[in-house]
């Protein structure tokens, strides 16, 4: 005798099946659906019972099923371009996730296998042989992930947090782990640049907003305390623009030529609205309102292409930097 729920549950059996064994290429007739109910649930549906719960999910539950009346073959479920991702958006942020540092390659595998189930098998039989090829360099804070939900309603609740901040330590040729700090903040912002997030906020007995990376933060509490009001939307949005691999720091105005090579680094890092000149077909200036701190080392990585032409004080800072690095 057949049990009430498995009864209840058959239109959730077809929709399951439709959704793994069906698309434009692979339509399923009634006795299909039938068959592979059984072989996965081993339950018993009739090919009647299918047919009308397939009509009933295209007429109450608004599904894109596809029919035999529409194509002379059979049933299939066509993605919702509103809710549904297609087979490149999740190659897209199955890729993010496998090389993002800033998580650990275990949340990087539950990801994307989570992305996987989203797919019907002849879609996810293409990533048969994918794999996460930079576990090496991510992280080892598994708290990342509820860091940023926790930041999230505090921000969202306008809350303190209080978190320990972490960085390397090199002990007898061991690199460990250390809390360098512990701190009270008001946090303001959640911002992505160079593969890392980072958290804006103001430092308790500060005037200044400073920046932290989300993965170097651990043992994070949401506190009752209000977020100071001194902040507005427009300080966060000022310090995000001009802060260089998010060094925290007053912006200067910085004038520097650099090798047309760099023109995409500079427009992806700094943005487009930029006093640009040309000097030559190999040569362009451009002046910046940045971070001096964050911006000396981009010039530094990039010291063979890049020129300061003010403020002369930056220009000797490198000089006596690279003079030092030669001795």
């Amino acid at each position: 005798m057949e049990k009430l729920y498995e009864k209840n549950g058959n239109i959730l059996y077809i929709l399951n099946v439709l959704r793994k064994y069906s698309d434009e290429d692979h339509m399923l007739s009634a006795k299909e659906i039938k068959n592979i109910i059984n072989e996965n649930y081993n339950v018993e549906v009739d090919e009647r019972t299918i047919r009308r719960n397939i009509n009933l999910l295209i007429e109450k539950f608004d599904y894109d099923i596809s029919t035999r009346k529409d194509n002379n073959k059979g049933y299939y479920l066509l993605r919702d371009p509103d809710t549904d991702f297609e087979v490149g958006e999740i190659r897209t942020i199955m890729d993010t996730i496998s090389f993002a540092t800033y998580i650990t390659p275990k949340i990087s595998r539950n990801i994307i296998n989570k992305c996987l189930n989203m797919l019907n098998i002849y879609e996810e039989e293409k990533f048969n042989n994918y794999k996460v090829y930079s576990d090496n360099v991510k992280t080892s804070n598994i708290a990342v992930i509820k860091n940023m939900e926790d930041i999230n309603e505090a921000i969202y609740n306008k809350k303190k947090i209080t978190f320990n901040y972490n960085k390397y330590y090199l002990d007898s040729n061991k690199l460990s782990n250390i809390v360098v700090d512990t701190v009270v903040v008001s946090p303001y912002a959640i911002f992505y640049t160079n593969q890392e997030f980072y958290l804006i906020a103001l430092k308790e007995g500060n005037d200044k907003l400073y920046s932290y990376r989300i993965d170097r933060i651990s043992s994070l509490k949401v506190l009752k305390k209000d977020i100071s009001n001194r902040i507005k939307a427009n300080d966060v949005k000022e310090f995000m623009d001009s802060s260089v691999s998010m060094f925290a720091g007053n912006p200067i105005n910085i004038t520097v030529r650099c090798h047309v090579s760099l023109l995409d680094n500079v427009v992806d890092l700094f943005g487009k609205k930029l006093d640009f000149k040309t000097i030559d077909k190999d040569i362009f200036k451009v002046t910046l309102n940045v971070n001096k701190e964050g911006f000396k080392y981009w010039v530094l990585r990039n010291i063979e292409k890049v020129d300061v032409v003010e403020p002369f004080s930056l220009k000797q800072e490198i000089k006596e930097i690279l003079i030092k690095k030669t001795k």
